[in-house]
């Protein structure tokens, strides 16, 4: 057996970046799926692993990362000799850090939490996380995807798969991506990537 481990769920978002990551590269691991109705997140024994409670955990033998974009990154350097998901040039690995950095701030509080309304009934904005999501896929996905077929650079990088998942869910959260066609593109040309594992739909695991 596979000495990593991922600890997720496939309803989070989060979860979504180091799990299409190992499919990626081809890696052998154990999937640990945590309730997230039970609590299962903050058992204590999860929560020896992770004290935030959160998820995902991804482990490799003694290592043990509880970020998800910690995760992409570690993944890329450790099991991609060719670099291809974080290039070692500065420029483009400082435009992919750009871009993780979007996914997990500007990404979560616009599609992400527009979603978390919808499907979990969160108690947030629904309105200012449409007006987030609105004004970020205009002012920057689009943007940068009219010209270009992938966020950094000339093929997919992890700045995409830790974008995607979020976005991809929109739908999720009643938003039309449709009218977003560049990044809607984008979406829909990851999802056609060799090896690529699409964001699941939040119907197939919610009772």
């Amino acid at each position: 057996m596979s000495s990593i481990k991922l600890y997720f769920n496939h309803l989070s978002g989060h979860a979504h970046r180091p799990w299409a990551m190992l499919k990626l590269l081809n890696i052998e691991f154990e999937e640990i799926v945590l309730d997230f109705f039970k609590g299962e997140h903050k058992a204590p024994e999860f929560l020896t692993l992770n004290p935030l409670g959160q998820l995902p955990v991804l482990v490799d033998g003694d290592t043990i990362l509880r970020d998800s974009t910690a995760a992409l990154v570690y993944l890329a350097l450790q099991y991609d000799p060719d670099r291809r998901w974080l290039p070692s040039d500065p420029v483009l690995a400082a435009e992919v850090q750009q871009w993780l950095a979007i996914s997990t701030r500007e990404v979560f509080e616009g599609p992400g939490t527009a979603r978390m309304v919808k499907i979990f009934n969160a108690p947030r904005d629904y309105d200012e996380a449409v007006k987030k999501t609105d004004e970020l896929l205009n002012s920057l996905f689009e943007t940068r995807l009219k010209e270009n077929d992938w966020l950094v650079g000339n093929h997919p990088t992890i700045a995409d798969v830790s974008n995607y998942g979020y976005i991809a869910a929109v739908t999720e959260g009643e938003v039309d991506l449709e009218s977003y066609p560049n990044t809607y593109n984008w979406v829909k040309r990851l999802e056609a990537y060799p090896g690529f594992t699409a964001m699941p739909p939040a119907k197939h695991y919610l009772q």
